[in-house]
């Protein structure tokens, strides 16, 4: 089955300003990260208060992370020729594992300027990260970017008409969405019955082992000439590559350990 994409990423226009499904899906996302997250706060008992200033440091982090790892990962000498665009982030380009790393940095100031420790709320913050980060690769998918490979059959997959293509490509975004919502439903259903019997940064460790490791798998499909096209490996599995060994090392080292805070 092929579909044509020919899907408009503005969803409405009132004079100069649009409202782009980008946008619009990527707000939901938050919002939504936001009023997960702050119900597991209040399950676990944790202060409400707490919640509100992580989610300012997080966005921020976010934003920031994502658009410098653009810049740093995928597109340097572009961005090194044209310094003035590295701000305008309504043109596109996000990374995703800048992103990561901008939440990862953002969190751990927050835990610096409050004197808490980095394992006290590192768990329960990473289980909506899944939901905000389908949300963007739908929004992907709208804006006809992240595209994957053409199918070598021909008989199936997405012609981005947008592109000015007329043949069909991998829908990689939407693979990318869909393993996002499988890890959300796993980390909220283990999240519902062994939270308490998981030793810290269990959560964190799940995350990066399933999130990483399936878009190393999805990168095969696509479409991103980042490295030489001889490397056989992308620039994303390549980032994806070190959270993944790290990862693995720890649930080998520290599951084990089973420490008593967590425990009722």
């Amino acid at each position: 089955m092929i579909f044509i994409n020919n899907l408009s990423p503005v969803l409405a226009a009132i004079g100069p300003i649009q409202i782009r499904w980008y946008g619009l899906l990527l707000s939901t996302g938050v919002i939504t990260y936001y009023y997960l997250t702050r119900w597991i706060f209040r399950r676990e008992g944790y202060p409400q208060s707490d919640i509100e200033g992580i989610i300012i440091y997080l966005f921020i982090g976010m934003i920031a992370g994502a658009r410098l790892g653009e810049v740093l990962f995928y597109e340097p000498a572009f961005y090194l020729s044209n310094p003035a665009e590295i701000i305008k982030i309504w043109h596109g380009g996000l990374s995703s594992h800048g992103a990561a790393i901008g939440i990862f940095l953002a969190y751990i100031l927050w835990t610096k300027s409050r004197k808490i420790e980095f394992t006290r709320y590192a768990d329960v913050l990473v289980i909506g990260f899944p939901i905000t980060a389908a949300f963007v690769r739908i929004g992907n998918f709208f804006n006809s970017e992240i595209v994957g490979k053409p199918v070598i059959n021909g008989n199936w997959g997405v012609v981005f008409k947008r592109l000015g293509e007329d043949f069909p490509r991998h829908p990689a975004q939407l693979y990318e969405a869909a393993l996002l919502l499988i890890i959300f439903a796993v980390l909220i259903l283990v999240y519902r019955r062994y939270y308490r019997k998981t030793p810290p940064l269990f959560f964190l460790s799940l995350f990066m082992l399933l999130y990483f490791s399936g878009r190393f798998i999805i990168e095969f499909r696509k479409d991103l000439h980042v490295l030489p096209v001889w490397f056989p490996l992308s620039m994303g599995q390549m980032l994806s590559i070190a959270p993944v060994i790290l990862s693995a090392l720890y649930f080998l080292i520290v599951f084990p350990k089973r420490p008593k805070w967590r425990v009722k």
